[in-house]
């Protein structure tokens, strides 16, 4: 790998950690990057894993410190994030990625509709009344099925669990985003650990990474928490778009 290549995974890596801080999706940089440096694609899916967790994680505790997190939700659901992200990764072989995208596509354009017709969502809390019923489902969504949905695919992640935390739980964007990067950084660690077990981490070059995708996570997670839920709610928007777009392109294009 030349300078050049280093330079441009870096590069990614910082740009790709600001985005996840903010609304997640910042492999839609950083796993492209990878695989236009030549990585194998397992290694390129496993090294992503290891920046992205400590980006992820990094940004987890700045929103944490000025963002309250209801651990009735966050503690469950990281736990079974943990363990669900690790089974998605060990079932992606077995699930057809070409079935898989349309359906992400479909429910990445639902997202964005919805947002876009109603957009009083997420621009304050309205919160629910905690029932038990909403914790399952809060929960349920986020710490397992987004969770192993992680683990197969990806592309999304971030977004589906903060709509998912605003729509359930009635909380802000930005609290939403808080939420989400606690178990955003579940479901990394999960896949993580079952790519280090197999041998396929890049470990020397996912550190490098790791480094810069701190970088940026931390200033993604300052700006929002500064600029608020208006900001997040346009930046979801244009991930969400430019996620449409990536993917469409991949299936019917390329």
């Amino acid at each position: 790998m030349d300078a050049g290549e280093m330079v441009l995974l870096l590069g990614a890596a910082a740009g790709a950690g600001w985005v996840d801080a903010v609304v997640g999706g910042g492999g839609l940089l950083q796993l492209p990057a990878l695989l236009v440096a030549g990585v194998p694609p397992v290694q390129a899916l496993a090294t992503n894993k290891l920046a992205a967790f400590a980006g992820t994680a990094s940004a987890a505790v700045t929103y944490a410190r000025t963002t309250k997190i209801d651990a009735s939700v966050a503690v469950p659901a990281g736990l079974g994030a943990l363990l669900f992200s690790g089974l998605g990764a060990a079932s992606a072989a077995a699930i057809s990625r070409d079935a898989l995208i349309p359906l992400v596509m479909a429910a990445l354009v639902g997202v964005a509709l919805f947002v876009t017709l109603r957009p009083g969502l997420g621009t304050r809390p309205h919160p629910h009344p905690r029932t038990g019923g909403r914790l399952a489902a809060a929960i349920a969504a986020t710490g397992v099925g987004v969770a192993f949905y992680d683990g197969i695919l990806g592309p999304g992640t971030g977004t589906f669990l903060i709509i998912a935390f605003t729509t359930i739980l009635g909380l802000d964007f930005v609290s939403g985003s808080a939420h989400s990067k606690i178990i955003n950084s579940c479901t990394n660690l999960g896949a993580l650990l079952l790519f280090g077990y197999q041998g396929h981490v890049l470990w020397l070059l996912g550190l490098a990474m790791a480094v810069c995708n701190v970088a940026g996570a931390q200033l993604g997670a300052r700006m929002a928490l500064r600029r608020g839920a208006a900001f997040v709610r346009a930046v979801l928007l244009c991930v969400v778009v430019a996620m449409v777009a990536k993917l469409g392109y991949e299936q019917f294009l390329a």
